[in-house]
């Protein structure tokens, strides 16, 4: 049993490490596509699932801190993806929308990463197809469950 456990942890091991080195593209500073970083197309994605967003909420949504928020939206909004609006009742908070140029834009970074996804996908034999998305999102969420409870991982 002992045996059996120190392969299993050895396979999760090299499972981390292929995904880390296999996605480290989507975490980096370079455009993914139309000139839109990968998270930055993130931020795009849940204001246009949510129409208008309240700025302090977006943090949450991408799972990364206040600042990195700030630093990967601040070039959408440079570059009128964004549109940032205050609360005229509460001068601290400010709501974002996309502008007609960013829904375009969010648009066609979608087809982009939508045509990634269907490439990475034609690797996969499609009998396992939705067994290996439902192993992919079920060990998610047990990353997700153990990280809300234990700070090892924070």
């Amino acid at each position: 049993m002992l045996r059996e456990t120190n392969t299993n942890y050895r396979q999760l091991l090299e499972v981390f490490t292929g995904l880390a080195q296999t996605t480290r593209f989507l975490r980096q500073d370079e455009a993914f596509c139309e000139g839109v970083t990968f998270h930055q197309f993130l931020i795009l994605d849940v204001i246009s699932q949510n129409k208008e967003l309240k700025m302090a909420d977006l943090h949450r949504h991408l799972a990364v801190e206040k600042s990195t928020t700030t630093r990967l939206l601040n070039p959408l909004i440079k570059k009128k993806l964004l549109q940032r609006r205050t609360d005229p009742h509460d001068l601290r908070a400010a709501y974002l929308t996309l502008t007609k140029k960013g829904e375009k834009t969010h648009k066609n970074v979608r087809l982009c990463i939508m045509d990634f996804f269907h490439k990475v996908m034609g690797n996969i034999p499609e009998k396992r197809t939705k067994h290996v998305l439902n192993s992919v999102s079920t060990f998610i969420g047990a990353i997700k469950a153990y990280t809300r409870q234990n700070a090892c991982c924070r």
